[in-house]
């Protein structure tokens, strides 16, 4: 019953919006979604354009979004038109650009369910630090904080929160609460997972920059599957606090709050922006790092880039939509004479290995203890959870049955210590995480010598609805950078195509491991015909500045070459 409240609360907020939120797009309209966040701002300073007239426009696509996907959950544009007249900076840097935020973000007077119908009807008294900082939150005191008061009137305008799945572990993005969210290229498809809700709206054009959240992927794998860009930051290097989560006090693999954006230009310009606020002044885990223009000006001057190429993570080969993206950037860097190699780096799969016990160390007690009774389940956590309720005996008897009789020796090492940690051994898996983090620097800097890397962001492109239940382990090209803690961004390419990107005869789905399987048994490139396909951009840690201008030098790239990615055009 609280489920069907919340989705009846928000069809009633929806339905008593001002007539201009159901209205036809207008030329004025168009011409505000033409323009780039920079461009808007621009336009607010000099008065040409007010901030409520460019959230109304937003507003509208974002309505039509939403009745194309579920993408939305809160839908605040009446108190954010009172916002954008009262409480934002219109000479700040993002000033009157509307702002949307996964569902797990806190807004005052807004409840932050995470997807949980129990954290439903408990509105937050006070906005939280990320969105103090977007908005006019200068409400301190000036003579104990006349610096800080300055760098918060940022002037951004929240306006709505999006979908996510519950347990926040999944590349679905479906919960009881709001309901499923479906990807706008194909409603059969997900739209990516947990910050899908926000991939749905920035891909259809009802917003232009977002924050999501991530521990195993979960701004990039949105980003690939609907198509948009999104830049997974370093710890402390974006705010986090004033949240909620499925998994708090979890910090064997530390999430992060990152951006999104619909362009590339957006992406960069915010991540600026969000940095140039000194962000470290409201949010004590945040390092005091100053935008670095000279990290951003050397990597657009470098004249030739050594490029490592990860073609697999040796545990799923990339199907071959995305093995043909990851090739179409390599080879367009390469006709541009920057030096482009394949690697093979210390073992993807033992960070999968060490990356799941860490993040599971709890036995996955924490995310279930949200659950009320008969409450929906995602598939693949749902799973995790399956395996790890079974009896250690049997499970034991599993492990060998796999390992022996399948010889499937990667879904048998996942199996091998699949139960709760003590302190006592989660300790020790923090010891090989940081092995293997120190093995991976030393690699880099010592062995590959590289600028950068680029890899496919996931094995396949979006996944059908429920499809999570067997592709849960199939994580293991994002979830390596969150247990390293490299900066990544990930760069739309191009489109799945029927006609280049079937399986070849000699493709034997019986020979797969079986977390494999779970990946390849959906993929079908005649069904997943013109889905979005991306390829991930990798620094290392702490190199946002780096890897945003890296990924402008690739796409200029692909431009030259023909094949820049086309956005989902902006339904009039």
């Amino acid at each position: 019953m609280t489920s069907l409240r919340k989705q009846q609360e928000r069809i009633s907020r929806i339905a008593n919006l001002p007539a201009r939120y159901h209205c036809s797009i207008t030329s004025e309209d168009s011409d505000i979604l033409s323009k780039s966040i920079e461009e808007l701002v621009q336009d607010v300073h000099k008065h040409v354009l007010q901030p409520v007239g460019i959230l109304r426009t937003y507003g509208k696509v974002a309505i039509r979004a939403h009745a194309k996907t579920n993408c939305l959950t809160e839908v605040m544009l009446p108190d954010a038109e009172t916002w954008a007249e009262t409480e934002i900076n219109k000479q700040g840097p993002l000033a009157g650009i509307p702002i949307s935020l996964k569902d797990s973000i806190a807004v005052g007077g807004f409840d932050v369910s995470v997807g949980y119908s129990q954290n439903t009807g408990k509105p937050y008294a006070k906005d939280g630090i990320v969105v103090r900082i977007l908005k006019d939150a200068g409400r301190y005191s000036l003579a104990a904080h006349a610096e800080s008061n300055v760098l918060k009137r940022i002037g951004a305008i929240p306006y709505v929160k999006t979908n996510l799945p519950v347990t926040l572990l999944s590349f679905e993005s479906t919960n009881d609460v709001w309901g499923r969210c479906t990807n706008p290229h194909n409603a059969k498809y997900s739209p990516g997972g947990s910050t899908g809700g926000e991939s749905a709206l920035l891909a259809f054009g009802g917003g232009r920059i977002g924050i999501g959240s991530d521990v195993a992927g979960s701004v990039r794998v949105p980003a690939h599957f609907s198509g948009i860009y999104s830049l997974r930051c370093s710890t402390g290097r974006w705010p986090k606090m004033g949240m909620n989560t499925s998994m708090p006090g979890q910090e064997g693999i530390p999430s992060v709050f990152s951006p999104m954006a619909r362009t590339l230009a957006d992406l960069i310009y915010f991540t600026r922006s969000m940095i140039s606020m000194k962000p470290w002044t409201y949010d004590h885990s945040v390092h005091p790092i100053a935008w670095r223009e000279d990290q951003e000006r050397d990597a657009k001057e470098k004249k030739r880039f050594k490029v490592g190429v990860l073609r697999t993570d040796g545990v799923v080969d990339p199907t071959p939509a995305c093995a043909r993206a990851l090739e179409q950037v390599a080879s367009s860097l390469r006709s541009e004479g920057h030096h482009v190699v394949d690697v093979e780096p210390p073992s993807p799969y033992e960070a999968l290995l060490i990356g799941s016990q860490l993040l599971n160390a709890d036995g996955c007690k924490t995310f279930r203890s949200f659950f009320r009774t008969g409450e929906w389940n995602d598939p693949g956590a749902a799973q995790m959870n399956f395996y790890m309720k079974i009896p250690r005996p049997f499970k034991y008897l599993y492990y060998l049955w796999v390992k022996y009789v399948r010889h499937d020796e990667v879904w048998a090492g996942l199996l091998a210590n699949w139960h709760s940690k003590s302190a006592y051994e989660q300790w020790k898996w923090v010891a090989k995480r940081e092995a293997y983090k120190a093995k991976w620097h030393d690699w880099w800097e010592n062995e590959a010598q590289l600028d950068f890397m680029i890899t496919p962001p996931n094995a396949t492109p979006a996944v059908p609805h429920e499809g999570m239940k067997d592709a849960v382990s199939s994580c293991g090209y994002t979830f390596l950078f969150n247990l390293l803690d490299y900066t990544c961004g990930i760069l739309p390419v191009t489109h799945v195509d029927s006609a280049l990107d079937q399986l070849p005869a000699s493709f034997r789905f019986q020979d797969l491991n079986g977390v494999a399987k779970g990946a390849y048994k959906h993929y079908d490139a005649d069904a997943m015909h013109g889905l979005p396909v991306a390829v991930q951009v990798v620094g290392q840690r702490l190199q946002e500045e780096k890897v945003l201008a890296v990924m402008e030098r690739i796409e200029s790239t692909l431009e030259s070459h023909g094949g820049k990615y086309q956005l989902m055009e902006i339904t009039q």
